[in-house]
């Protein structure tokens, strides 16, 4: 497995912990955590404390409310003789099976159910016939599909922790999430619910757009929001961050974008101070993808696949996990603001 420093901050699951009674307490933030999973894991239910945490601690949060790794914080105090109050999270956990992960990863928590009621569709790009861009890593070739397919998975599972209904549109049989740094290239990928991926461009893209329009026919009247993600080929020297398209015509798919934008921003000024941004929110109707889906639509470029410091975004796993994580953290902070 390839070790490189890691340039993004893997948020790892939360663990329960008993709940504190009666009394405001202070607690550490962890690196990469976030207010959700820090109530969560002191056994507070985000939904019912968030607005509480956020007025007792304003002053010590970072832009959009972000926690800073290391820095204490007040919980909300339940009343003394709740037990059982609605505020506590005292359930066990719902956990489901979902074999399309792996065996690793199949088992999935669900934590909260604020994603609950919306519907996501997620596309990989490229796949079975079509590697998409590739690159010299050493001695090794790193392929679009591949590594795209690896965030689309680890974002999906992260969607379903919180209780949303999540469609692959392109899935690999025997590809679950990989820690490896080096994704071997097949091309077995199939796309919902598993036809043979085509050969032709066009073909290919037909597919998968009426794959997505027959789920959104299916759930209509449900809040439903599509996400491509692909990583680009440019110049080996260009350096980029990630950045986002969407349709010039469609607002809710330009404020999915600008959530998912912000939500980089917040944490590359907190992981990465001395580094600006520079990810950008764009309309670009032209995507076929774009262009002729249903659902609102972001279409998510990861960085380029031919420069050495995009690649240590992709070929470390923790920074995968990252990017999924920071893309679901947009995707939560746009599903609460949807009204």
């Amino acid at each position: 497995m390839i070790r490189r420093a890691v340039n993004l901050i893997f948020i790892g699951l939360s663990i329960f912990c008993a709940p504190l009674y009666g009394q405001n307490v202070k607690v550490t933030a962890l690196k990469g955590e976030g207010i959700y999973s820090l109530l969560r894991r002191h056994g507070l239910d985000p939904a019912a404390n968030m607005d509480k945490f956020i007025e007792l601690n304003k002053a010590e949060l970072g832009a959009e409310n972000a926690l800073i790794e290391g820095k204490s914080y007040l919980l909300p105090a339940p009343p003394a003789n709740s037990g059982a109050a609605a505020e506590i999270v005292s359930n066990k956990p719902e956990t489901r099976r979902h074999p399309i992960f792996g065996k690793k990863y199949e088992e999935v928590t669900v934590r909260d159910k604020t994603l609950e009621g919306a519907v996501y569709y997620l596309l990989a790009g490229h796949g079975g016939p079509d590697p998409g861009a590739m690159s010299e890593y050493g001695e090794y070739y790193l392929s679009e599909d591949e590594y795209a397919y690896d965030v689309t998975l680890r974002l999906a599972r992260r969607l379903m922790e919180f209780g949303a209904e999540v469609y692959m549109i392109i899935q690999d049989p025997d590809d679950g999430i990989r820690d490896d740094g080096i994704l071997g290239l097949d091309a077995d990928e199939v796309c919902y619910p598993g036809e043979p991926i085509p050969a032709g461009q066009k073909e290919r893209l037909k597919q998968r757009t009426d794959a997505v329009n027959r789920l959104f026919a299916k759930h209509a009247g449900a809040y439903q929001r599509l996400i491509a993600i692909h990583i680009d080929s440019r110049k080996m020297g260009e350096n980029i961050d990630v950045f986002f398209y969407h349709h010039h015509r469609s607002k809710p798919g330009q404020k999915l974008a600008m959530h998912i934008h912000e939500t980089f921003r917040t944490k590359y000024a907190i992981h990465q101070p001395a580094r600006r941004y520079e990810g950008t929110v764009t309309p670009r109707s032209g995507l076929y993808i774009v262009r002729n889906t249903h659902p609102p639509t972001v279409f998510i470029e990861l960085g380029n696949i031919k420069n050495t410091r995009d690649q240590r975004r992709f070929v470390l796993s923790d920074n995968r996990q990252a990017l999924a994580n920071w893309i679901a953290d947009g995707i939560l902070m746009d599903f609460k603001n949807k009204k």
